[in-house]
């Protein structure tokens, strides 16, 4: 079962667990180490920002930026891994304060534009063509302050200047309704895919759909994938779980609602998700509270419950499924799903 799927995860889903109210709780493990943790968790993916390939990226030319994502590329191959995608990291330099791509300051608009070609760079050097947009501060906290329709022509201009810049990349827009933003401008699937049909290229321009960021919009998951199946767009996943509306909680996957969990490895597995070599991604965190020793527990936890989730989706009784559907007896397909659910 383990072979039919390819895992990933990044560098900071093993970190150091401070959040807004306290500090950190746990040292940091270095990015060699961490990687060394890859295979034994039983993943062959590494996710990366552009910066967690090469730190203080802003401060080296593109050459250095290239030859130091050259050397990770051979650290990966050393441990028998690969690169799953770079995502630029436009949201921590003050430049970014207002956005990146939609900042009204033109400035920061050409700072977000090279930080993004220099993210493809690395992608280059890394061996990987998926460049993933989280669009994390491209949204508002005062509704007059930006023109929103300006704002989405900004992202296609960006977007078009980041597919024209490589004609190999691929790029999976990650939506998300808010945070760190008030109000994101791409807040769900269904945009973040108009989007991409307003770019040159349509064709390369794609999702990445987050468990978490569905749940933080009110929507359910499996649908948000769904229906980026159905246009062929779903280039990777972001897998964990989400307690309610609230902050981006990056739990274990289907550690809060494992019936939620249970009908996106369904869906994912249905319509043969992977067989493209999509890797399964999380992006799970450790609870503040987890000790050092075991606070990658989070990793392998979640990619136990996908595979053995993967495992009732295929043992499911798809023929009773259906004879329900068309009596229209929704009552008892529901129990049939919770006693399933409950090995019985």
């Amino acid at each position: 079962m383990a072979g039919e799927y390819r895992f990933s995860f990044g560098p900071w889903n093993i970190h150091e667990g401070g959040d807004p109210f306290g500090p950190t709780v746990r040292t940091t493990v270095k990015f060699a180490k961490k990687l060394k943790l890859f295979k034994k968790l039983g993943f062959e993916g590494v996710q990366f920002h552009d910066d967690d390939a090469v730190p203080e990226m802003d401060k080296l030319s593109p050459k250095e930026i290239v030859k130091k994502a050259k050397e990770v590329r051979k650290m990966l191959a050393n441990e028998g891994l690969v690169a799953e995608f770079v995502a630029p990291r436009l949201w921590e330099d003050p430049r970014t304060i207002d956005g990146g791509y939609t900042s009204n300051d033109p400035e920061c608009r050409k700072y977000a534009r090279d930080r993004s070609r220099r993210a493809i760079d690395i992608a280059a050097a890394l061996k990987t063509d998926l460049i993933v947009l989280w669009l994390a501060r491209e949204g508002t906290y005062m509704r007059e302050a930006k023109d929103s329709k300006v704002a989405v022509d900004r992202l296609v201009k960006a977007i078009d200047d980041m597919l024209a810049y490589n004609k190999d990349i691929k790029i999976a827009i990650e939506p998300k309704p808010n945070e760190p933003m008030d109000q994101a401008y791409i807040p769900t699937t269904g945009h973040a895919m108009a989007l991409g049909y307003l770019t040159r290229d349509a064709g390369r321009v794609g999702v990445n759909i987050e468990t978490a960021h569905a749940i933080l919009a009110g929507l359910d998951p499996s649908d948000e994938m769904g229906f980026a199946l159905a246009y062929d767009k779903l280039y990777t996943v972001h897998l964990n779980d989400q307690n309610g509306l609230k902050f981006d909680e990056d739990k274990s996957f289907g550690s809060v609602n494992l019936r939620r969990a249970f009908n996106q490895v369904r869906i994912l597995d249905k319509y043969d998700y992977g067989k493209k070599g999509e890797f399964v991604g999380l992006d799970v965190k450790a609870v503040r509270t987890q000790k050092q020793k075991v606070a990658t527990k989070h990793l392998s936890n979640s990619r136990t419950i996908f595979l053995r989730l993967v495992e009732l989706a295929r043992s499911l009784d798809e023929g009773q499924v259906e004879s329900l559907i068309a009596e229209r007896d929704y009552e008892e397909l529901d129990l049939l799903i919770m006693n399933h659910l409950l090995g019985k």
